[in-house]
């Protein structure tokens, strides 16, 4: 290309340079989430889709950019390579199309697994209870009374008359526990939920909105078989 041909077509060249270095950084940035893989995890596989959907805009600015113009002021050499980036650019649509039945089995997968945990912890702190709350049944009156003078032994302003009150008030504060665990497990796992369910909606449907974006990056660039065609007939 000829310093006059740089000249004309200078705004048009510095697009696609700046193009060029956007789908550069895309790549760093799609290796850097794949890597380490760890396929079959539900977790990263969905956290992978995020990623992916969330670094889109860079890939899809650099491909406007590179394709702009068209043919005009391009070597033979680049405009060859322009005819597989654009086919790059359908199959990566196809991908992020794909993408989508994993990225909602994955969240389901998420959820199931979520909620047995959150079940899993609730029933191990209550267990932790289990213990106190058998002692508190099983005791005589004789344990009772032992306690009783301990508790006021320790605070001398408990208004506690009899071993009876003492084991009304300590079976009323287990069950008050056991309560507490399990509304705030079930707040916990709602916001769980929720947070999953938005990052589901949002990531599913951003890979269907780039899957479509990055086939019609393909169907308008079309041209570039066109012009390797004509290149060759020339």
């Amino acid at each position: 290309m000829t310093h006059l041909e740089t000249t004309k077509w200078g705004s048009t060249l510095l697009f696609r340079f700046v193009g060029y270095g956007l789908l550069g950084l895309a790549l760093f940035d799609v290796v850097n989430i794949l890597i380490p893989p760890n396929f079959m995890n539900p977790v990263w596989e969905f956290q992978t889709l995020g990623a992916l959907v969330e670094h889109v805009p860079v890939p899809l600015i650099g491909l406007v950019m590179v394709f702009y113009g068209e043919a005009n002021g391009r070597t033979k050499a680049e405009k060859f390579s322009l005819k597989y980036l654009s086919w790059a650019s359908l199959l990566i649509g196809i991908l992020f199309l794909l993408l989508i039945p994993l990225g909602m089995t994955d969240s389901w997968r998420i959820s199931h697994r979520t909620s047995l945990e959150f079940d899993a912890q609730v029933n191990q702190q209550i267990a932790q209870l289990k213990p106190l709350k058998q002692q508190l049944n099983q005791g005589t009156a004789k344990d009772l009374n032992k306690l009783l003078t301990y508790v006021k032994r320790q605070d001398p302003s408990v208004k506690i008359n009899n071993s009876q009150e003492l084991k009304k008030q300590l079976s009323s504060e287990i069950a008050t526990a056991e309560n507490k665990i399990k509304t705030e497990a079930e707040a916990a796992q709602k916001t769980n939920q929720l947070t999953l369910l938005k990052n589901s909606v949002k990531w599913n449907l951003g890979a269907l909105i780039a899957g479509v974006l990055f086939i019609y990056v393909w169907r308008t660039t079309r041209w570039t078989g066109f012009v390797t065609i004509l290149d060759n007939d020339n």
